[in-house]
């Protein structure tokens, strides 16, 4: 048993020392598949558990945000594997005694399935919003999944830096972070989050973007679409009421 603690944490050493090595931050994603239709029952849970982490004040943070399918995403920023051995709930499970074992409980009877796994932001293919640029009510978001076999690994990666390349020359108003899978998925694929205020405004800025980029746009966004196996489109949220920051001291 100590021989394969030691050989999966070499691998994991070795993942995140190549993934890392072309990537600016690394995020621990927990997802929850949740039902629909145990979604009110799930909410109700996930709020008590803010609740009482407000007032336990556990040493973590996350981002929570939810799909509009009921997928639920806690994303918490790491700096290395060794923080994945730390139990940060450990103290406040302890003050809470049974009244935390029946809150996570109440959680598993509100999804067949959920896990966690790794992803890193890919700053190069990155198309920022002005750094000062005051986002903070833009919550609403649209993601896409770029999925693509490794062979292709090369190619989606000068379709996507071109694609960033004309958004530059052009001007563009629409702006987007790509991250990328990492430990803990069994597939290869690109997340693109484009944020606004709402739906309405998501559409808007859409159209607005395409009169930008021109007729142009269909040859360049080719390059990365030919080499890709799907894409999916996922909206929904970020979710700052069910998030946990704790203030700095």
């Amino acid at each position: 048993m100590k021989n394969q603690k030691t050989l999966l944490l070499t691998c994991l050493s070795l993942c995140f020392a190549i993934t890392m090595s072309f990537a600016q931050q690394a995020y621990l994603i927990h997802q929850d598949n949740v039902k629909p239709s145990k979604f009110m029952e799930y909410e109700k849970i996930a709020k008590e558990f803010h609740e009482a982490c407000l007032e336990h004040k556990p040493d973590a943070m996350w981002m929570t945000a939810m799909r509009d399918d009921f997928t639920y995403y806690y994303i918490t920023p790491v700096e290395n594997m060794a923080e994945l051995d730390k139990q940060p709930m450990a103290e406040m499970a302890k003050a809470m005694g049974d009244k935390f074992k029946d809150m996570f409980n109440a959680f598993d009877q509100c999804y067949d399935s959920h896990g966690s796994y790794i992803m890193y932001s890919v700053d190069d293919l990155s198309y920022k919003a002005p750094e000062g640029e005051d986002r903070s009510d833009l919550n609403y978001r649209v993601w896409y999944q770029l999925h693509y076999k490794p062979a292709n690994a090369k190619k989606v990666k000068e379709g996507m830096k071109a694609i960033k390349a004309m958004f530059e020359e052009k001007g563009s108003k629409e702006y987007y972070n790509v991250y990328h899978t990492g430990f803990g998925s069994m597939e290869n694929y690109y997340l693109v989050s484009v944020a606004a205020k709402d739906e309405v405004s998501s559409a808007t800025n859409a159209k607005a973007n395409q009169d930008v980029l021109g007729p142009d746009r269909y040859e360049t966004f080719n390059k990365l679409m030919a080499n890709l196996e799907k894409m999916l489109e996922h909206r929904g949220e970020m979710r700052p009421d069910l998030s946990y920051i704790p203030e700095k001291s």
